[in-house]
């Protein structure tokens, strides 16, 4: 801020600043709802959308069938199971009978018994036919069992082969929609940004410069933080082929806005005293004579020393002397500091005799 404006024209300043960034602010929320809503112009993409419906879903029929035999066989092989056990614990507790009465014929050696022993023989026989097939039917069961989930497994596999093909076009098609998107979102902010570069150079000095300014910051804003992040990568090659563009551009505005600037500069020094002090603004003088600064050249210079009156490297005056009161004063300002005289009565430059 300029120390040579009005104290109620620094805080108007300060005032319209503030407004330049509530504008800016309420722009870029604005700017950032639509750049969040731009993907839903696109229909999502599902891995289903590039499946053949026609060969995936018979292997889903077949392989929700087989788990559910898998899981049914799996059931009746625990009864199976069940039933083998309680088979073979009748079986093991007739034998153990069995073989305790045999013990017991044997030492009475009674032929009477002969009849007996042939019938617990068969029962004996039935109860280890009942076994065999308790375990045939456990045998069944897991042979089911491992019909179905081989099954499951085949038709997996198959799905599997089906599902990574899909899935690498999904992930083409996603790649396909980022960039439609990134388009979209580029299509916006350029045009954005080229007004906001329109802006600055013709209407940032107006008078609703702080509309201009936070339209400026928006744009920039919706660049570099909007945009930037959706970039494209496709291993890193575009964004630093971007970077690459960008900044050759902008080094050679600024190369070229350099050049300009000393060639206008070298011109401006060319000029009589009279002429170089009407083409600068007069708060601008004030601030550059300020901070030690030539207001034509713009190079270091000692305005505290009370020797200098002149810029050593343009010739530029910087300081006179009033013609009433003799005071040494800024040549850029309008009236005396200790006399309040004109300027019309101040001699031209240099110190008076």
């Amino acid at each position: 801020m300029s120390k040579s404006l009005r104290l109620s024209e620094q805080w108007f300043r300060r005032g319209l600043w503030l407004v330049a960034l509530v504008f800016s602010s309420f722009l870029i929320g604005l700017g950032n709802t639509l750049m969040s809503d731009l993907p839903k112009v696109e229909t999502p993409l599902e891995v289903d959308d590039f499946l053949d419906m026609q060969a995936t879903q018979p292997l889903r029929d077949q392989m929700r069938d087989a788990r559910r035999a898998e899981r049914d066989a799996e059931t009746a092989l625990e009864q199976a199971k069940l039933q083998r056990d309680k088979a073979h614990n009748e079986s093991r507790a007739e034998r153990e009978t069995f073989n305790n009465w045999l013990a017991a014929r044997s030492v009475t050696q009674s032929s009477e018994q002969n009849p007996e022993v042939i019938a617990r023989t068969q029962a004996l026989d039935a109860l280890k036919r009942i076994e065999r097939k308790a375990e045939q039917a456990v045998e069944r069961q897991e042979q089911a069992a491992l019909d179905a989930r081989q099954g499951a497994a085949a038709a997996q596999e198959h799905l599997s082969r089906l599902e990574s093909e899909a899935h690498a076009k999904l992930n083409s098609a996603r790649r396909k929609l980022e960039l439609r998107v990134f388009l979209y979102r580029l299509a916006l902010t350029l045009p954005l940004l080229a007004l906001a570069g329109w802006l600055y150079v013709r209407k940032r000095k107006g008078t609703y410069w702080p509309f201009v300014w936070g339209f400026i910051f928006f744009a920039l804003f919706a660049f570099f933080v909007e945009l930037v992040p959706y970039l494209p990568s496709y291993g890193g090659y575009v964004r630093y082929t971007v970077g690459i563009v960008v900044t050759l551009l902008v080094g050679r505005s600024a190369i070229l806005a350099l050049t300009r600037y000393l060639e206008r500069q070298k011109q401006v020094e060319s000029l009589p005293d009279q002429e170089r002090r009407k083409e600068l603004g007069y708060d601008v003088a004030l601030a550059r004579l300020a901070q030690n600064v030539c207001p034509g050249c713009e190079r270091p210079v000692d305005s505290r020393d009370e020797k200098i009156d002149f810029c050593a490297h343009c010739g530029i005056c910087l300081f006179q002397h009033c013609g009433h009161c003799r005071a040494r004063k800024s040549a850029f300002v309008r009236f005396c500091h200790a006399c309040g005289t004109g300027t019309d009565a101040q001699p031209a430059h240099g110190i008076a005799a």
